[in-house]
């Protein structure tokens, strides 16, 4: 057994250790703690699959961003949580247990009955790799010859936040949401609110420029900036905005409306919706990879914020 390979053998195991152990953990905060653990390790089973862009997202937000919205959560579940029947959630557990059961037979069925020599576009893919003028596959990918996946993943995030926002009641709509951190937080954080923020923007910005040729891009970027907002919040450095506020609702669609506005230059410049004209592809990319970061900062510190509310607040 090499080196290499027991490494990966025991990150597996200790992955799926980690992944049974956040489902069957009693307690919710345990459970969020647990899958937070996951997404740092499936992060790395990524790193070792080399598909570090994976890997960045994973880590960015699957476990950070949404690891933080679970703490979140199961405090204010928590404060007023009513439990169950035992029979109710006996009956849910094993509904769900047979649901993953069929999950993984399926996977595991279709996994098996690929033929020996899987079809794949990726060599056309890297063929036309130069006529994006990207260096990163995966961003050629998903900005050229995915970009409509992309583009309705912006959408969807401003659509996350309206739901969000539609959980306030009528009197606190166009208020402040809850600020995320205490009235007098600690000394220390308020420190690291003052010293992290500025290396944050640095390195959102670096993985937002790095990702034309290197792994990074603008969620991966935009996620880096959204915690560093978040920070300068909980440190109380800043009151969270209120909703009612046109730059923030500017700033929040700014990036898939830019991102629809060259879809549809496409018709005139290149003949086809979310197609580039010859020669000029990475500029226009790299514009919606710009507009498309500011747009997710602002989705996803808006997410962790919650819904708006006039408490304390004029």
């Amino acid at each position: 057994m090499t080196l290499s390979f027991g490494f990966d053998l025991s990150l597996a195991v200790l992955t799926l250790a980690v992944a049974g152990y956040a489902i069957g953990a009693r307690e919710s905060f345990a459970s969020v703690v647990a899958f937070i653990s996951y997404g740092v390790l499936l992060a790395l089973v990524w790193v070792r699959l080399s598909a570090v862009d994976v890997a960045l997202t994973e880590a960015a937000i699957g476990s950070g961003v949404t690891g933080a919205l679970l703490i979140g959560a199961a405090a204010k579940v928590g404060e007023g949580a009513v439990d169950a029947p035992r029979s109710v959630r006996g009956a849910g557990r094993l509904l769900t247990a047979l649901f993953c059961i069929a999950t993984t037979l399926g996977i595991a069925t279709a996994f098996l009955s690929l033929p020996e020599k899987a079809p794949t576009l990726a060599p056309l893919a890297a063929e036309h790799l130069p006529s994006t003028g990207l260096g990163n596959p995966v961003t050629a990918v998903l900005l050229s010859y995915r970009a409509i996946d992309t583009l309705l993943e912006s959408v969807v995030l401003v659509f996350a936040v309206v739901g969000v926002w539609t959980f306030a009641s009528d009197r606190d709509w166009g208020g402040r949401p809850e600020s995320p951190g205490k009235d007098r937080p600690e000394q220390p954080l308020t420190f690291l609110g003052q010293i992290l923020p500025p290396l944050g923007i640095l390195v959102g910005v670096h993985l937002v420029w790095t990702g034309a040729t290197e792994p990074g891009g603008a969620f991966q970027g935009g996620t880096v900036l959204a915690a560093a907002w978040i920070l300068v919040m909980a440190a109380g450095l800043r009151k969270p905005p209120s909703i009612e506020g046109a730059w923030l609702r500017f700033a929040l669609i700014g990036g898939p409306a830019l991102f629809l506005g060259v879809g549809v230059a496409g018709f005139a410049l290149a003949k086809a919706f979310l197609a580039y004209p010859e020669g000029h592809s990475k500029a226009f990319i790299l514009v919606i990879e710009a507009a498309l970061t500011f747009s997710i900062a602002i989705a996803l510190g808006l997410l962790a914020l919650g819904a708006p509310g006039r408490k304390g607040h004029p």
